[in-house]
This record gives C-alpha cells, sequence and structure tokens, in this order.
C-alpha cells in the first residue's frame, strides 16, 4: 500500500479525551502522507465512523465508553479486515498488547511517546507490517518461552465477546432490564450471562465483577 502527500492515507482517530484527540491530530496532520478525516469519542462511534467514511486506518485508544478500543478492534477487523488497526494507548501492559494482538490490531503504541512512534506505527501498519512498542518483543519471547516450558498452547480469551460486552454494562452500574434493552435479549439471558461470568473468573458479586472490568480495561475507575 503506497501513499504519498497528492494522496495521504486517510486516518480515524478514537480516543474519549478531547485534548489528546486535538494533540494527536496536530501530530498526524503534520505528515504529507497521512490526514485524519474522522474523529471518535468512543468505541461504538469508532464503528460509525468507519462505516461512513472507510478510512485506510483506525486509531484507537483502549478505555473509552459505551464500547472500548479493544472490543471496537474485533468489530472492525471482521467488518473490514483489510484495513489496519493501530492502538494508542497509556498502559504499558502485556495483558492488553497480548489481547490486542488478538483482536487484530497491527500495533501497539504507547501515549506517553506518541510523538517519537506514532508516525512510525502508522506507516508500518499501512504497509501490512508489526509495530511494537519498546519492551513488547520481550513480553512475546517471554511469554513464548513460559508456553513452551508448560506445554501449552496459546489459550483463547476466557470469556466471550457477549459476555464481555455484558460485563462491561453490569459493571457501568446497569440493571439486567437496561441491559436487556440495549442489547435486545431477555434479561432472563442477562441473568445467565452474568452467572456465567461469575463462575467463569471466580468472582462473587457485582462488585468484584466491577473491580476485574477496571483492572482489564473495561470501564475506567
Amino acid at each position: 500500500m503506497t501513499f504519498n502527500a497528492q494522496t495521504p492515507a486517510t486516518v480515524l482517530l478514537a480516543d474519549d479525551h478531547a485534548l489528546v484527540r486535538r494533540g494527536v491530530r496536530l501530530i498526524i496532520d503534520g505528515e504529507p502522507d497521512l490526514t485524519v478525516v474522522a474523529e471518535a469519542g468512543d468505541g461504538a462511534e469508532a464503528l460509525e465512523q468507519a462505516r461512513t467514511h472507510q478510512p485506510d486506518l483506525a486509531i484507537l485508544d483502549i478505555s473509552m465508553p459505551r464500547m472500548t478500543g479493544l472490543q471496537a478492534a474485533r468489530e472492525l477487523s471482521r467488518d473490514r479486515p483489510n484495513m489496519p488497526i493501530l492502538i494508542l494507548t497509556m498502559h504499558d501492559n502485556e495483558e492488553f498488547f497480548f489481547e490486542a494482538l488478538k483482536v487484530g490490531a497491527a500495533g501497539y503504541v504507547l501515549k506517553s511517546v506518541a510523538d517519537r512512534d506514532l508516525i512510525d506505527g502508522c506507516r508500518a501498519a499501512l504497509r501490512g507490517r508489526p509495530f511494537l512498542y519498546h519492551g513488547a518483543v520481550n513480553a512475546l519471547i517471554r511469554n513464548y518461552l513460559d508456553q513452551v516450558a508448560r506445554g501449552d498452547t496459546p489459550t483463547e480469551s476466557r470469556i466471550t465477546p457477549r459476555e464481555e460486552e455484558i460485563l462491561k454494562l453490569v459493571a457501568e452500574g446497569r440493571s439486567s432490564r437496561e441491559i436487556a434493552d440495549l442489547l435486545v435479549i431477555s434479561p432472563k439471558t442477562v441473568e445467565r450471562h452474568r452467572a456465567n461470568l461469575l463462575a467463569k473468573l471466580g468472582l462473587r458479586d457485582r462488585v468484584e465483577l466491577t473491580r476485574y472490568a477496571i483492572r482489564t480495561g473495561l470501564i475506567q475507575a
């Protein structure tokens, strides 16, 4: 994929902080081969903007309301499998990094060094190459060696995408009826999913589910 100043690559930028979006946009629009064509304040809006503007690249924060960047990345990977996704986050966290790779992200850039790494990450993703933040290679090697030592194969996420949706809404304080209305399912189905979540994660109640959601970046404290 080749772009230049006459035909710059179009970018969707999603972050729930307007000031962050403004700063990142300045970095991107300062390059002749890149241009931001759409912004979003949460993951759900990012999906809408991606369908409307058909950008060449999506840049997503992880911790956003309504739908996280990882949830949005999963949906975008299904909707537009040829569009690269770059995660731009404050989380220097191996768990988030591996989850980002699992949902289809082409790269992972830390906000703390965005001025140094973001443009390289964008260009690498648009060329179909992975972009890993400093320390990610060590994390990949450690993970691989640990799995080999245990004789394991790569594991899938412990919870399903639907359970993740319900976990996020429960942690946001939504009632079973509200969740059922939002997801167009029955309250009884919501309760069943919640019971499955508690059993899978070894948790006892809504408070512990909320703590888990904060720890894994589904919601912000």
